[in-house]
């Protein structure tokens, strides 16, 4: 059994010289509006449950992250748990860190009090995309924690991931001590006082047994607690627990009542630039529109509305606490919310006349309307719309089930143009199932007919269309977890192909931005979203090669990815060498494959998964097969409500957004 760990030293002095030698110092000093730093020892008696929370990208990116922060207040509102706040640093910084002082390097740090990251309890790490694996490596080494989990001693922080990504923890299995599903708020707290009751014992048993008491629970996965044996053919025979009281199955975690967890309350204010400079609120969480392409609406299920009244409070007191004067509104669709006519107009009304403007960063086609779109520019400058109808023609929007048809779409960008808007962006995939050449150079075909709509209906030259472009890459827990990922040099071909047809039609091509990623980063995203544990070796080499910022394109390396995993794949047992790159991208699945992913439960029936699956391509064969959004119809059997013992929440509530008196 360690002692108790006495509070360490701020790393501030020791960084604070250093910090001229860096770009972006600012990042690295924390003091942020609504921050928090609390004595080490803060519980009033008992043992101080302590976290640093990461996310792994740079600040810019990793502070307006709304998880983190929801996460960062929870933990801080009790008394007992202190919690603080640690990003990827940046190349430059790392080397200042490595190089260090004559104390030796400077550790990974948290920017609220400088603490370093490993003399915290728990180390968690919240994963929007399987590109930020290597900065997770990264930070670890930097913190002076083993890299692999077996590795750990009693000294070691427990490494515990979370967001969409830990769907499918299995290329990070041997890096990280657990592993969380769902929504965050309850099970942190849960978590919580595990430590709190191990350590308050004297931590019996160490690290093996708190973890063993995470993982009987159901709630939280604790790899190692589980054996992968292989096939012949490289595919995975079986995941089954290793020792008596582990689950087969782990399931996610789902918040049923929004309106008891009002957060962020007190939203970070960044003292430096980030990608987003707002006050989000999420109005709603879930969705059962059905794309079939979509992991997020497919793992939030089932849909849980926020009040109109929660919504407007929460709205008003993160303006007054962090001075904000953008409100984005936040959702997978927000216009879908059942009452988002009534909370458009009361928040129009009530900040009528102020600096406040408020936003729908996203709608749905089908869900537009002038009259929601006239509130929510009420106060604010008329910037462009954003639609999504991501598949190019007809046919292979039914593929996907994103149901909007061209004639929605000209319908929909001709009332926003003729009432004042000049600007519309497109947003579209490229390498879905089934898709061929013609579907991607309707594109083209669908944009032209926009602009053209546009100078129709305003009478104008100065109309202009963004066809923004994505990669399709296979998710886990998605109809399409089976679908064969289109290789990188098809996916470049296509898109340079349309880029042309565009550019070639003098009528409308100056008219038309477009804006598109090569195929190559969703080829490595394609082998970590649907890897399984023999992906870590891969990981590991890229990083120690240097691999750092994946997601960034100027850091990103197509070349060191390939080679770093032909050298540990390569390196598998002489009955796996089949198992390459390829293996876990562009090969479609059969039904009795076991997935990575099979012993951890989203609620969705995976046979009701294959069933979508076959459906998607029966309708590229001509079918006509469309799974309706189960808010409005009888239930579909998708398996989420009766596995989790949950329930779609939406309104009309009854409430109403009450006027402030000031504003």
């Amino acid at each position: 059994m360690s002692a108790p760990r006495s509070a360490p030293d701020s790393l501030f002095p020791r960084l604070e010289p250093r910090l001229p030698s860096v770009s972006k110092p600012i990042q690295y000093v924390g003091g942020e509006l609504n921050s928090t730093i609390k004595d080490w020892d803060c519980a009033p008696e008992g043992e101080t449950v302590r976290w640093a929370l990461m996310y792994p990208d740079a600040y810019e990116v990793g502070l307006p992250n709304q998880g983190v922060q929801i996460l960062y207040e929870v933990l801080n509102e009790r008394d007992w748990i202190l919690a603080e706040r640690t990003y990827a640093v940046w190349p430059d910084m790392e080397r200042v860190m490595r190089e260090g002082d004559d104390l030796g390097p400077i550790p990974q740090f948290t920017v609220d009090a400088h603490r370093p990251v490993r003399a915290f309890d728990v180390f968690g790490i919240s994963f929007s995309t399987e590109l930020g694996y290597t900065n997770l490596l990264n930070a670890l080494d930097l913190a002076g924690i083993p890299l692999h989990a077996l590795d750990r001693t009693e000294d070691d922080p427990f490494v515990i991931a979370g967001g969409h990504a830990a769907f499918n923890p299995e290329p990070i299995a041997d890096f990280v001590d657990a592993a969380v599903l769902g929504d965050g708020e309850e099970i942190v707290l849960a978590i919580s006082e595990v430590v709190r009751e191990w350590k308050a014992a004297g931590r019996p048993g160490g690290r093996e047994e708190l973890l063993r008491r995470l993982a009987v629970s159901g709630s939280v996965y604790v790899p190692r607690f589980y054996d992968v044996t292989y096939a012949g053919d490289g595919a995975i025979e079986a995941v089954a627990p290793n020792r008596p009281g582990i689950p087969f199955r782990v399931r996610k975690h789902t918040l049923m009542d929004l309106d008891a967890w009002p957060y962020p309350a007190k939203p970070l204010v960044p003292l430096a630039e980030t990608v987003h400079e707002r006050f989000s609120v999420e109005i709603f969480r879930g969705c059962t529109r059905g794309c079939r392409f979509c992991q997020a609406g497919m793992i939030t299920r089932p849909v849980r509305e926020r009040s109109i009244g929660t919504i407007g409070d929460m709205v008003e007191n993160g303006i007054r606490k962090s001075g904000f004067e953008e409100v984005g509104l936040l959702s997978l669709s927000s216009a879908d919310h059942t009452e988002i006519g009534d909370i458009a107009s009361g928040l129009a009304d009530r900040y009528d006349g102020s600096n406040v403007s408020l936003s729908l960063p996203s709608t749905r086609v089908d869900a537009f309307n002038i009259t929601l779109a006239n509130e929510f520019s009420r106060n604010g400058r008329r910037s462009g719309l954003t639609f999504a109808p991501e598949g190019g023609s007809e046919r292979m929007r039914k593929v996907i089930n994103k149901m909007v048809t061209e004639e929605d779409l000209i319908r929909t960008v001709a009332t926003a143009y003729s009432h004042g808007w000049r600007q519309v962006k497109l947003y579209f995939m490229c390498g879905l199932p089934t898709e061929t050449d013609e579907d991607v150079l309707a594109i083209a075909d669908l944009a032209k007919q926009v602009i053209a709509k546009g100078r129709e209906v305003s009478g104008r030259n100065d109309i202009r269309c963004t066809v923004s472009i994505g990669g399709f890459v296979p998710k886990p827990h998605t109809p399409f977890q089976w679908a064969a990922q289109l290789d990188h040099e098809t996916t470049d071909e296509r898109l340079r192909r349309l880029r042309e047809v565009v550019r070639e039609d003098k009528r409308y091509g100056r008219a038309i931005g477009f804006r598109y990623h090569d195929g190559k980063p969703g080829a490595i995203e394609g082998l970590l979203s649907r890897g399984d544990r023999r992906v870590g070796r891969v990981i590991e080499a890229v990083w120690r090669d240097g691999g750092r910022f994946d997601g960034w394109s100027e850091h990103f390396s197509y070349d060191r990815w390939v080679t770093c995993a032909e050298a540990a794949l390569g390196a598998l047992p002489e009955e796996q060498r089949g198992v390459d790159l390829d293996w876990y991208t562009t090969r479609e699945r059969e039904y009795g494959e076991v997935l990575p992913w099979d012993h951890l439960d989203s609620g969705l029936d995976k046979d009701w998964l294959w069933a979508d699956w076959e459906d998607a391509l029966a309708v590229a064969d001509g079918a006509d097969v469309e799974v309706e959004d189960c808010r409005w119809t009888p239930c579909y059997d998708c398996g989420v409500c009766p596995e989790m013992g949950t329930e779609i929440q939406i309104g009309p509530t009854g409430q109403q957004l009450l006027p402030l008196s000031v504003v």
